[in-house]
Order: structure tokens, then C-alpha cells, then sequence
């Protein structure tokens, strides 16, 4: 179902999305931003489930610019190699990565509203986007890890925040403090680990995942169709 998309950020850079276009009408338009591990299997297998219920969909390569075409699966090998090249994503001057995600927000927006998602380090980015970026009408971070040491930042759109009770990279106690320090966040904490979403990963935790995705739809649904 899904396409290659060339996009051209601000900056000039030049990389290669996944895009999933509806069978039929589009009723909306999201941006999901990967996990550690590339837009592997898994998150253009989210792609393509969101444009069968009506999305235009996205998945930007957030990696690209320290190394192109990332697939990775959930093995320790694999997650060391994800941990090492978002410390290069983030590192890099001026967190240029943001551009690239802009670039696909500004690509979408002549199909309707639009809304982002991500997990894990793309759940960091959804939530930076939402109060950093233009042209969102709502956001979702799946377990951002980071997210609840960047309680400063505003939102500029509705966001929707899911975190797992069990996360043992996101510490429930720092959740807390998150939904205190923003009441403007609607939070949902669930039973499992980190990655809980992900059918690939040993994590994975079929009701959590089924009520965050329930919730996540009404919200998109709410506020890019309704």
C-alpha cells in the first residue's frame, strides 16, 4: 500500500518518507514518527492499518541524516545500534531533524488537517513538534521517552499522551510530575512496558495497545475530521 515520497526540508536536505494514500476518500492526514529502529516493518505496517481506516499517512525517516534507509528489528543489537544513532540525531546543531518533520506536515496539509503520532524517540519528537512546529491540529506520543523532562515546552495543538505503568525507561513518578506540570495534556497510563503498541516486540501488551489505539482515533477523529 505504501509509496516512496521524496520531501525537501527548509534547509535543502532532501530525503526519502513512506507514504500510505486511503483506497478511498481521505478523511484526514497524519505524520508517524519511528521508534529508534527505522521506518522498519512495524511502523509501515502502522502506516498502512491508519490509511485503510481513511488516513493519508507519512512516516518520516528521522534517522536519515546520520545514516539513510535504517531498518532495524528489537534484538540488544538492534536496540544498541537505535540508542546510538538517535544520540547522533540529537546531537547534531540545531536539531535539524525537525525541519524533515515540518517538511511532511507542509506536504500534507494540502490533503486536510493534520495530525502526528510516534512511539518511543518519535513520541519525544510528536511532543516537540506539537509546541515547536506549525500546521498541527493535534498530537500523539506513544511512551516519548524524554517527554516528561520537557514539561516546559507549550503545546500549540491538543495533545493526546500515552506512557505504559511498568516503563523502566520512563519512570512513573516522572509521568506524574508531567500531568501536573501540564493539565493542558490529556494522559493515559496503561499496564505494560515500553513498546507496549509494538507486535514485534516482546513488550507488547494486546490490550493496552487496542485501548490507546481506541482513544488515539477518537482524538484524531475529533479534531482533523470532526
Amino acid at each position: 500500500m505504501g509509496q516512496s515520497l521524496q520531501l525537501t526540508a527548509a534547509d535543502g536536505y532532501r530525503f526519502e518518507a513512506y507514504e500510505t494514500i486511503p483506497s478511498h476518500a481521505t478523511i484526514g492526514c497524519l505524520v508517524l514518527v519511528q521508534e529508534i529502529f527505522g521506518v522498519n516493518t512495524h511502523i509501515q505496517a502502522t502506516a498502512d492499518l491508519y490509511a485503510s481506516l481513511g488516513y493519508r499517512v507519512v512516516a518520516v525517516p528521522t534517522m536519515d541524516r546520520v545514516q539513510k534507509n535504517v531498518n532495524l528489528g528489537y534484538t540488544p543489537e538492534d536496540m544498541q545500534a537505535g540508542s546510538a544513532l538517535k544520540s547522533a540525531v540529537e546531537a547534531l546543531p540545531n536539531h535539524p531533524v525537525m525541519l524533515d518533520l515540518q517538511a511532511a506536515i507542509n506536504h500534507l496539509q494540502a490533503f486536510g488537517r493534520v495530525g502526528m503520532f510516534g512511539f518511543c524517540y518519535g513520541g519525544l519528537l510528536t511532543w516537540r513538534s506539537a509546541c515547536q512546529l506549525t500546521g498541527l491540529a493535534a498530537a500523539v506520543p506513544y511512551y516519548g521517552g524524554g517527554v516528561q523532562n520537557e514539561s516546559g515546552l507549550t503545546p500549540q495543538c491538543p495533545v493526546l499522551a500515552h506512557f505504559a505503568q511498568e516503563d523502566s525507561y520512563i519512570p512513573l513518578d516522572t509521568v506524574e510530575a508531567f500531568k501536573k506540570a501540564r493539565p493542558d495534556v490529556e494522559v493515559h497510563i496503561y499496564p505494560g512496558h515500553h513498546g507496549f503498541n509494538c507486535d514485534h516486540r516482546a513488550s507488547y501488551f494486546g490490550q493496552s495497545a487496542q485501548i490507546a489505539r481506541t482513544r488515539t482515533l477518537a482524538f484524531f477523529q475529533q479534531h482533523l475530521v470532526g
